[in-house]
């Protein structure tokens, strides 16, 4: 999936089969010239993050049974959608004006559609609980300094460690700073292991490989203003030094040229590599079929010139078209609190975006990525952000085969992206 969320929830869900695009671009719920006295009505698209079936149809039929049962004079409409082709399906629908009231959204989505119009602030829904939700989940649904999206779930990924490897290798104390990882990278290369995992691929989300290291170094990928980029300055090259100088040290493994964001059948799921560190829960699932659970060790993001990982939230968004935006927005608060989040996270395996609301982990290791959420930062959303992320990609992946050095990637690529962003203004 092109869009981080895809990335994730890809390695937990196989997507559905695509609906009737007919159906899907059904027109904003409500008729503009009902009574205050008639019904309402509201739809709502939604997309699979409960992976089992079963659960996800108990979840949303009782979803839609208590705001009926609580919003007399409201209908609201579930329909279920896809993850396959849901980028064209959205555009299509707000293109025309049409689609559901409200409908998920991450943060990397957002700014585009804030900026043609097709999304509504939803301030007055999240304000009254603002300060009840993670520190990266009111943000990463904002584009200048309006909300558009109220979070139902937290995504979040931190450091996972190999402890047979770290052993073998005579590392009592598994590497949580960069300076460390470089200390462990001779000793586990003489046990005969990498050090650690990266998906160097172009098709690969910089979410999960280059962005967390330049925020660790202090940096960004955008400037403040969002019309030029700032990942080629001093923390920038410092992030990419630290990735070369562990690849031509042999501590990154050669496929990870070809890797976007797997896991299975990776070096890393088959045991070859010490350490990772954007891994999800779901990644941890599935290399405890190789390595064994008692073999894993899950600690909390790295430390370069900072502590910060990667974690998003998924927010209801209201369409700007919508006939109904009042009954809208009473969906959009009903689903934000404690009940309908506990029982979210239960169902889905995400983790509840407010901090008053603790939903107990499915295991131990679960629990422990809990402990990352803290550190979680969304990412810099940017109606350019994923044709930066190829761009960036490219060079990044020329520097590891030797073909250009870190400061000269990283500028050619500020100037391709540069250049694209100054023609979106």
């Amino acid at each position: 999936m092109s869009s981080t969320l895809h990335t994730t929830v890809r390695r937990i869900a196989a997507p559905l089969t695509a609906l009737v695009l007919a159906a899907a671009l059904s027109s904003c719920g409500g008729d503009s010239g009902s009574s205050s006295t008639e019904t309402k009505s509201i739809t709502l698209w939604m997309y699979p993050v409960i992976g089992d079936q079963a659960a996800s149809d108990a979840y949303w039929q009782k979803v839609e049974k208590d705001f009926e049962a609580a919003n007399s004079g409201i209908d609201l409409k579930l329909e279920m959608q896809p993850w396959a082709n849901r980028e064209e399906k959205v555009a299509a629908a707000f293109s025309g004006k049409k689609g559901p009231d409200v409908l998920l959204m991450i943060p990397d989505q957002i700014p585009q559609y804030v900026t043609n119009g097709s999304l509504e602030p939803v301030d007055d829904v999240v304000t009254p609980d603002k300060d009840k939700f993670l520190p990266a989940a009111i943000p990463g649904l904002s584009v200048d300094g309006k909300v558009y999206g109220a979070p139902i779930y937290h995504t979040v990924t931190s450091t996972m460690y190999n402890k047979t490897i770290l052993t073998k290798a005579g590392i009592t104390k598994p590497p949580e700073t960069w300076d460390e990882i470089k200390a462990a990278a001779p000793k586990i290369k003489a046990a005969g292991f990498s050090t650690l995992d990266y998906s160097a691929s172009p098709e690969a989300s910089l979410n999960l490989n280059f962005y967390p290291l330049l925020w660790q170094a202090g940096g960004k990928v955008f400037a403040d203003d969002g019309k030029s980029v700032a990942f080629n300055q001093a923390p920038g090259l410092e992030a990419l030094t630290f990735l070369k100088s562990l690849w031509d040290e042999g501590g990154i493994p050669k496929s990870a040229l070809s890797n976007g964001n797997t896991v299975a059948d990776s070096p890393l799921g088959k045991g070859q590599v010490a350490m990772a560190f954007t891994s999800t829960p779901a990644d941890a699932g599935t290399v405890a079929k190789t390595w064994g659970a008692a073999n894993i060790e899950i600690g909390t993001p790295l430390t370069g010139q900072k502590q910060v990982g990667f974690g998003l939230p998924g927010g209801l968004v209201l369409n700007a078209a919508s006939e109904n935006k009042d009954a809208a927005k009473k969906f959009m608060s009903f689903m934000i609190q404690p009940p309908q989040l506990e029982a979210l996270s239960k169902a889905s395996g995400f983790y509840t975006p407010r901090t008053d609301v603790k939903a107990p982990a499915a295991d131990a290791t679960a629990a422990k990525f809990a402990d990352a959420l803290q550190y979680a930062f969304p990412g810099e959303p940017n109606p350019a952000a994923r044709q930066v992320n190829s761009l960036l990609g490219v060079e990044i992946q020329a520097v590891l085969t030797g073909k250009k050095q870190p400061q000269q990637a990283l500028d050619d690529a500020a100037k391709q992206a540069n250049d694209l962003l100054s023609r979106q203004r």
